[in-house]
């Protein structure tokens, strides 16, 4: 692999912005490709993206595009739209980008297909075969990350050779990027943290104290683990930052989109109208559904995540899948660790 001199990130919003301006400041050229055209001249005109991190300027490396043939060029590409959306953008790069061009495709998308259980990096490498797939993850808030402040990650790849080359994208950052060869653990720990984040955010909106959220986060990361484990991870990789860091980060921040709709829950808006009014997508609500699906197909048991799924798509009140929750049989905590 040569120098990279420029990075392409495919998508606009939050997280794709920041990681722009970040890796701006190292002094390569950024291609940020964006859906609506409307948005992206916003962009290209003020230099900053008032709709998702206002007050943080653009740097002058930084172009904005709709075309999507501009990141194709790019020997570095980031995948930062939603879940649901994945397949069909990494659909249209496939038209687009050469048959002889061997990129390395970067997923920082967090979720699971619900259609055929399939992780972001499966669909990437499926579509676009003659690549290098790796994934990004970890306790990252967006607008933090944009404003400089302190952060860290893990990259993953199965191609070993590639991470310490991926790894050198963030030297001289805020960000510090730690390497792994768990691909799946690492988006598996990403995806599933989401879903715990909406009962924390119910679980703060109802007053339940700190107990109860400390509770409820430490039992989050034995369901997390038990499943991950279950789907192909590394047990040790839900230690990690991938693991409980990205957990802690999602479940204990107000800036976090899945806590905050985990608290509109709590006022009778069914998650529908949670969604759609809101200006980034909760993959929680999506993944829950997914996620629920894999543990059944492998019986491994996810009471949490079972009363969200109840919750988001069968509309029973939070306060009765508290008391689901309590009512479970007793058990020796090693049973479930």
């Amino acid at each position: 692999m040569s120098s990279q001199k420029k990075i392409g990130i495919i998508g606009a919003g939050s997280w794709g912005s920041a990681l722009a301006v970040l890796l701006a400041k190292t002094g390569k050229e950024i291609i940020l490709w964006g859906h609506h055209p409307e948005h992206i001249k916003s962009l290209q005109q003020a230099r900053m993206s008032a709709l998702y991190l206002p007050g943080i300027s653009f740097p002058t490396t930084i172009h904005p595009t709709t075309d999507l043939a501009e990141v194709a060029t790019a020997e570095i590409i980031f995948f930062v739209v939603p879940s649901k959306f994945l397949r069909e953008v990494a659909t249209s790069l496939s038209q687009v980008i050469s048959s002889q061009a061997h990129p390395v495709l970067i997923s920082c998308t967090k979720g699971i297909e619900y259609t055929t259980g399939k992780l972001m990096s499966e669909i990437i490498e499926e579509l676009i075969p003659q690549a290098s797939v790796a994934v990004l993850s970890g306790p990252n808030l967006a607008v933090d990350i944009a404003r400089g402040l302190p952060a860290a990650g893990v990259l993953g790849c199965s191609e070993k050779a590639l991470l310490p080359w991926l790894q050198e994208i963030f030297f001289n950052t805020s960000y510090r990027a730690y390497t792994s060869d768990d691909i799946r653990g690492i988006q598996l720990g990403g995806a599933l943290k989401n879903i715990f984040a909406i009962a924390a955010g119910v679980s703060d909106e109802l007053g339940m104290g700190e107990n109860a959220r400390a509770g409820l986060v430490t039992r989050s990361l034995a369901e997390m683990t038990r499943l991950g484990v279950a789907m192909g991870g590394v047990r040790k990789t839900f230690s990690g930052l991938s693991g409980i860091g990205d957990l802690m980060a999602t479940c204990f921040s107000s800036k976090s989109r899945n806590y905050q709709a985990g608290r509109e829950l709590c006022h009778g808006k069914s998650s529908v109208e949670i969604l759609n009014s809101m200006t980034m997508i909760a993959e929680g609500f999506f993944t829950a559904r997914s996620a629920q699906q894999c543990a059944r197909a492998l019986q491994v048991e996810t009471p949490i995540i079972d009363e969200v799924v109840a919750v988001l798509d069968e509309g029973k009140k939070v306060q009765e899948a508290i008391k689901e929750l309590f009512g479970r049989r007793l058990r020796s905590e090693a049973e479930e660790l």
